[in-house]
């Protein structure tokens, strides 16, 4: 091996191989095991995220597959209507082309070239993340497999009645033109108006305190267009005479009706409220209540919409006769009609007043856009009756979320569930299978000719559906469609319902609720059997990683490392705000001062895992990430000791003889313990303490400490042939075994470095990721060796400290007498004299007697017994209390000064508290170490 660990070396050599020869495939003759990689958007590059929550499914995904499970990682990657749509009419527009100039087709042609584009770079991210997913097995949904899945799923659920159009409100992006779920909605705090309009009352009639109008409140007076009633509440003594009366809707002249309803809030505004069923959904569920019309004031010309079936709703008041709008507003943009129709108020006399108001502004989470709630004829699936058998699977346990707190989330959301809006006015994602006449007959079915001969057509003239399912549809049935459902494939048969989905807490609703509702409904079987939720990947400040923030990190940045110019142009590229773009570049060069470093895959990963705490947002430390890629050198150094120990060397690889010393049982039951808590841990999905196991194991026990007691025995020429050989084996055999360990979390080193001893460990195979899972053996649990090692590691510790504090060189044998020591002090003494001796550089050992006055000595305690290093002769009186004089003159000035800027009342006053803290956390540490050093001067000054 190389003395230096290189990552890049190794890293794509590996997976080549791996998957060169098929072993990400599913093989183990066990319980199968699966999982479904959450399908990334082909809209660009994978970023933080996918990387931790890939780090994750691939640690459970070759734990299992050691374990002998029959695994399967499925690949794929998701359409993303919308957000692709978006991305290729950007290009487009960058050209001065709309998707309009192509025609859809053509569009379509270049959303696919897009696809495969972005999707190259998906696959190839995964690939250096060193993903063991199964490539053969890849899937994207419209593939020509998954697109038959989702017809058959929408006509079943059609033909159960669970899926049906209807007109009803919906949240319309004005930018994209298609209606969006509520999820897709982003509810924005802002400063805004209330505008306080004054409505005449019809046939003379008069309030209570004999005003001839009533006074509504809005933040959208532009919706007045469309108001159907007025409401009050029915027990509000200031309106209750006039519930069945009218008044006359001003700049309208329409007379609407006054009912009465628990909506409304007496003790807010006037008590009066504006009902506009077709804009606004609480209004839609009063208008249904009272049966009151629903006037779309946004339909441009309807009638001639409708016969198209063209919705390009940009938020223009319409010109349709049928709804008898004043003309003067006809196509104006709804928020200049808002003006007119205020001035138009102000100038009649009917404007009350106008008040600031805090208000929450619905905006489209792609476009930015202010969403407009509009009625209109839209696809949906009926799903309480879905929802009642998802929320039984959760509650009686068949499927279960870790952390379970998230149930809740899941629960909340479902038992509140409302029918789900699945047709989108996009060109992009699967045309809904549905079939209309020239009479406005729909026809649901596979395929046109399926339609035609269920329902007899014979030639009649038909077209297709303009409108796409929503992306969660097809998504909704990741887990059995790319197993080939409806066909009952042996895939299908064998890998589903699948083990664990890894995602995310933000998409419970949009994605988990969901599949568990199609998988349950189509299949009669659970899409999966546990939600491991994971946090947020968050910047070192627990910020959200954000473009605009500037904070967001490739994981293949820091894998291969990046130059500062590189990194800066990938933050500031495309900001629109030259500010904002020097704020990021300015933010940047002070954290990466010269770009950032290569860190290797496995380093990455192995911090990724740490951090992986139950449900918590992952606070991303780059610091992190540099101490793991030291644990890799760690490794990387412990086998080169292992390879020149043992390479060419009798191991015992054969059964022969050995001799085992307590250091080896010690680390060889440390390995026992290790095997079982990692394992424990992976099982409970607690990656971050499974790693931290693994890690104290490596760099604690075996790196640390096993491989600096085990060189006495090769220095000794007297070891014996069996001592020797036991050692060697010792040292292979464990490491081998925490390679296996360490694999899930760090599969290139590991592999590495298994094919250079696995010879000596007396190992056998083509690769690591197939060998199996560690097994702790209980009768290699050794409490007495891990006791005794304890003890001698605590009396090797207390000579160092001593050695420390004393200012004794490490080159310069001691003596050593012991106080206090007990039969099994004594006894421990005994066995492990002459590697306390070689190791801690020690002259002679000696028991103090009973009643035997101890020389001057620095002291040191493990347990009970007293570790005592005689002063005398050991160090220069005079020179040490001079150095030591000098250290308490600079110290005793540090107090003196630190002291007394705390002790000025101005300054105090004026600092901020950060600075403050700082400072007396400063005096602390200098009066702590003052009182050490005159402790350590009254020792030394008595010798």
């Amino acid at each position: 091996m190389d003395k230096t660990y290189q990552p890049h070396a190794i890293e794509t050599s590996w997976y080549q191989t791996w998957e060169n020869n098929n072993y990400f495939a599913p093989q183990g003759a066990g319980e199968s095991y699966t999982i479904m990689i959450p399908p990334p958007n082909v809209t660009g590059s994978l970023h933080m995220g996918h990387g931790f929550n890939n780090a994750i499914m691939d640690a459970l995904i070759r734990f299992r597959r050691m374990q002998g499970r029959n695994t399967l990682w499925q690949p794929g990657t998701d359409h993303a209507g919308i957000a692709t749509q978006m991305v290729v009419e950007r290009q487009l527009s960058a050209q001065g082309i709309s998707r309009h100039d192509l025609g859809r087709d053509k569009f379509l042609d270049k959303v696919w070239e897009w696809k495969e584009q972005s999707g190259g770079t998906i696959t190839r991210q995964i690939r250096r993340l060193g993903s063991s997913v199964d490539w053969s097995r890849e899937r994207f949904t419209m593939d020509e497999g998954l697109s038959a899945a989702v017809q058959e799923a929408f006509v079943r659920l059609h033909e159960d009645g669970l899926i049906y159009r209807g007109k009803r409100l919906v949240n319309w992006d004005t930018k994209l033109h298609t209606a969006i779920s509520d999820l897709e909605v982003e509810n924005h705090d802002e400063k805004g108006s209330l505008w306080n309009l004054r409505y005449p009352l019809a046939d003379g009639a008069m309030t209570a305190e004999g005003q001839s109008y009533l006074i509504v409140a809005t933040t959208r007076p532009e919706t007045m267009l469309g108001d159907s009633a007025v409401a009050v509440h029915p027990e509000d003594e200031r309106y209750k005479a006039l519930i069945g009366k009218f008044v006359e809707l001003p700049l309208v002249g329409r007379r609407i009706p006054i009912v009465a309803d628990d909506y409304c809030d007496p003790e807010f505004g006037t008590g009066c409220v504006k009902i506009t069923p077709a804009h606004d959904f609480n209004d839609y569920e009063v208008g249904k209540r009272h049966n009151l019309p629903l006037i779309n004031i946004f339909d441009q010309n309807a009638a001639v919409l409708r016969q198209a079936q063209v919705f390009n709703l940009d938020g223009s008041v319409n010109n349709d006769l049928d709804t008898r709008l004043p003309e003067q507003y006809a196509g104006l943009d709804r928020f200049e009609a808002r003006k007119q129709i205020v001035a138009a108020f102000e100038a009649a006399g009917l404007l009350e007043k106008i008040e600031d108001h805090a208000l929450k502004v619905p905006k489209g989470d792609r476009s930015g856009t202010v969403i407009e709630p509009w009625l209109t004829d839209q696809w949906y699936v009926s799903t309480k009756p879905l929802a009642e058998k998802a929320i039984a699977a959760v509650e009686g346990g068949v499927i279960q979320f870790v952390p379970k707190q998230y149930e809740n989330m899941y629960f909340s959301w479902m038992r509140d569930i409302q029918d789900w809006c699945i047709s989108r006015q996009l060109w992009w994602g699967h045309r809904i299978p549905a079939w209309y006449d020239d009479a406005g007959n729909v026809y649901v079915g596979r395929n046109e000719a399926e339609v035609r001969a269920n329902h007899n057509l014979g030639d009649i003239a038909l077209r297709q559906d303009d409108d796409v399912l929503d992306t969660w549809f097809s998504s909704g049935l990741w887990t059995f469609s790319t197993l080939g459902w409806p066909e009952q494939t042996d895939f299908l048969k064998t890998f589903h319902p699948t083990d664990v989905l890894v995602t995310g807490f933000d998409i419970i609703f949009f994605w988990v609720a969901r599949m568990i509702m199609m998988s349950l409904h189509l299949t009669g079987q659970i899409p999966f059997k546990t939600v491991y939720v994971h946090g947020l990947v968050r910047d070192g400040q627990g910020q959200k990683m954000s473009k605009s923030k500037g904070n967001v990190l490739d994981p293949l940045d820091i894998i291969d490392g990046i130059e500062l110019d590189a990194l800066l142009e990938k933050r500031t590229t495309g900001m629109m705000q030259p500010k904002l773009a020097e704020k990021i570049a300015k933010q940047t060069k002070a954290e990466f001062p010269e770009g950032i470093a290569s860190y290797g895959t496995d380093a990455l990963r192995f911090t990724f895992c740490s951090l992986a705490s139950t449900g918590r947002d992952i606070k991303f430390d780059m610091g992190r990430v540099e101490g793991y890629r030291n644990f890799c050198n760690k490794l990387w150094n412990a086998a080169n000791f292992v390879l020149e120990n043992t390479d060419g060397q009798d191991c015992g690889a054969n059964g022969e003889a050995v001799e085992l010393s307590a250091v080896d049982r010690w680390i060889i039951s440390s390995l026992q313990r290790c095997e079982q808590e990692v394992t424990r841990q992976l099982d409970a999905f607690r990656f971050d303490l499974a790693s931290q196991a693994l890690y104290e194991f490596i760099w604690d026990e075996y790196c640390a400490w096993y491989l600096e007691l085990v060189k006495p025995v090769f220095w000794d020429e007297n070891s014996s042939v069996e001592r020797l050989r036991g050692t060697r084996r010792t040292l292979v055999r464990v490491l081998e075994t925490a390679l296996r360990l360490a694999h899930p979390f760090m599969p290139f080193i590991t592999e590495e470095i298994w094919q250079r001893i696995k010879t000596q460990a007396g190992k056998q195979g083509d690769t690591l990721m197939l060998q199996p899972w560690p097994v702790a053996a209980e009768e290699r649990i050794d409490a007495t060796a891990e006791a005794d090692i304890a003890w001698l590691k605590d009396f090797m510790l207390g000579v160092r400290q001593i050695r420390g504090e004393m200012k004794i060189s490490l080159a310069k044998r001691i003596d050593v007498v012991l106080a206090n020591s007990s039969a099994e002090d004594q006894r421990r003494l005994s066995d492990l004299k002459p590697l306390l001796a070689k190791l801690a550089k020690l002259e002679s050992v000696s028991l103090l007697a009973a009643g035997e006055e101890a020389p001057m000595s620095a002291t040191a305690l493990v347990g009970e017994m007293q570790v005592l290093v005689p002063m005398a002769g050991l160090i220069d009186k005079d020179a040490e209390l001079a150095r030591l004089d000098k250290e308490l003159t600079k110290l005793e000035g540090e107090v003196k000064r630190v002291g007394g800027k705390l002790a000025n009342e101005g300054f105090v006053a004026k600092a901020p508290a950060e600075v403050l803290d700082k400072e007396r956390a400063k005096l602390a540490e200098a009066e702590q170490a003052l009182g050490q050093l005159r402790e350590q001067r009254a020792r030394i000054a008595t010798l």
